[in-house]
Order: structure tokens, then C-alpha cells, then sequence
């Protein structure tokens, strides 16, 4: 199915019609390492949204590029919005398409800080009466990650630098691969408690995880993966006919 974007309003009205489930791919602008690019983010999610939005049950949505990125400002280049803003703007998104008649929605989501903005937006449109989900690919394909022996902590690290170079070898910058550190934690801790949260305490360079350890052929089997998980859940959320919220009504 098109992208609702660049259909007119007559042949938006035909795919809202014949949509089983909308797409919302959400993402970040914030800096990925000296390899990496800065929308790498909203790259990976919009693509899985993409192709999974190739069938024709399910509708692409105009997505949310930028997102809660914070603990990265102090690299250049980054972007950010708060998380108040960020539930504000998917709230109205999808509470204007579900006018047009669209009741089931995923938010499929490319960066993490935005888990917290993005669950409380769908635990408030699902009180509204609108079925909406939060889809975190790196959760979804968890066992995929353990089986290839991918970093589980990572940014800009090998899983999503094998992810760009799956969806566009290109956008890797072999030359900032030299450049590029191979730290294993995100945050800094004591006593397991987090008491550095901004990226510039404990990554000079950005990353997260060795990125010369990626390799295309595993991003493909991750981005297959993900493809798969999300098709999957919106085969599931579309066959809930008669209310995909009935189980949250019962006392």
C-alpha cells in the first residue's frame, strides 16, 4: 500500500477504506559515532515500517523523525524534542487519522528514549477507543540478536551499524570506523545505579559497541527479522475484528 503522503485526498480515502492496520514509524536526529549518520534512527525504523506497509493491508504513515535525544546534544548536529512534545505530536497524529476512520495503529520505534513518551501515547489513544501499540524492533528480535552474538547494549555499535549497511552501505563512513570506540556499557554505574546519563561522560567518540564487527549479511538477517516480527503483530492486531481492546475492558 502508498505511503498516505503522497496520495491525494481521493486516493487517501480508497487506502484508509481498505487499511487493516496504520504505521507510524518514529526516530531520532542525534549523533551515531563518527561513522554512523545522525538520522540513523529514523532510517532503520522507517524502513521496517516501510517494507513491511508493501502489502497491502497495511497503510505508511508520515513518521516522526526527530525524538527524545537529550543525553546527545552535546555532540553536533543533534536534535531533540521533550518527551511531553513527542506523546503530543503521535497523539495528534493519530487521533486526526483515526477521524478518517483508522482504529489500529503501531508506533514503530527506532530509539529507545523514546519508549517511555511513545507507551504512555498508546496507553492514552487505547482509553480513547484507538488500538495503539509501541513496536521496539531491538525487543522483538532479541533472540535473533543472542543467536548472531550482537552486542545486547549497543549504539552506533555492530547491530546498527550492520543495520545501515543492510538498508544503505553508503551512509557507513569507513574512515570514521577508526575513530570509532568499542566501550560496552551505556551509562556509568555504581552500585548498579546510573549516575552518568549524558553520552559525552562515557563515550568520547559517540558509540556504544565495536562497529568494525558488523557485517551487511547480518543487518539483512535482522532487518528480515524485524520485518517478519512486525508483520506478524499486524497480521494479529488486524484479525482482533471485533475489538482489539476488549481484553483491557474487563474488570
Amino acid at each position: 500500500m502508498p505511503e498516505l503522503a503522497k496520495l491525494t485526498w481521493p486516493q487517501a480515502r480508497q487506502a484508509i477504506q481498505t487499511c487493516d492496520v496504520a504505521l507510524l514509524p518514529v526516530g531520532s536526529v542525534e549523533q551515531h559515532g563518527p561513522h554512523l549518520p545522525l538520522g540513523t534512527d529514523w532510517f532503520i525504523a522507517h524502513h521496517i515500517a516501510a517494507q513491511v506497509a508493501r502489502a497491502p493491508r497495511w497503510l505508511l504513515l508520515p513518521g516522526v523523525v526527530v525524538g527524545v535525544s537529550h543525553e546527545h546534544l552535546q555532540f553536533w548536529g543533534t536534535l531533540t524534542v521533550s518527551a511531553d512534545e513527542l506523546r503530543a505530536l503521535v497523539l495528534a497524529a493519530v487521533r486526526s487519522a483515526a477521524t478518517h476512520g483508522m482504529r489500529r495503529f503501531v508506533l514503530v520505534n527506532g530509539h529507545g528514549s523514546n519508549g517511555a513518551a511513545l507507551d504512555e501515547a498508546a496507553r492514552l489513544l487505547r482509553a480513547d477507543g484507538i488500538a495503539a501499540y509501541v513496536f521496539n524492533w531491538w525487543q522483538a528480535i532479541a533472540d535473533t540478536l543472542s543467536a548472531l552474538s550482537l552486542q545486547p547494549v549497543d549504539h552506533a555499535g555492530p547491530v546498527e551499524t550492520s543495520l545501515i549497511l543492510a538498508i544503505d552501505p553508503g551512509l557507513v563512513h569507513g574512515d570514521g570506523l577508526r575513530d570509532a570506540g568499542q566501550g560496552t556499557e551505556w551509562g556509568t554505574f555504581v552500585e548498579g545505579v546510573q549516575v552518568e546519563f549524558d553520552a559525552i561522560r562515557f563515550t568520547e567518540a559517540g558509540n556504544v559497541g565495536d562497529p568494525r564487527l558488523a557485517d551487511a549479511a547480518k543487518g539483512h538477517v535482522l532487518m528480515a527479522e524485524a520485518v517478519a516480527k512486525l508483520t506478524q503483530f499486524c497480521i494479529w492486531l488486524a484479525d482482533q475484528r471485533d475489538d482489539p481492546l476488549a481484553a483491557a475492558h474487563k474488570p
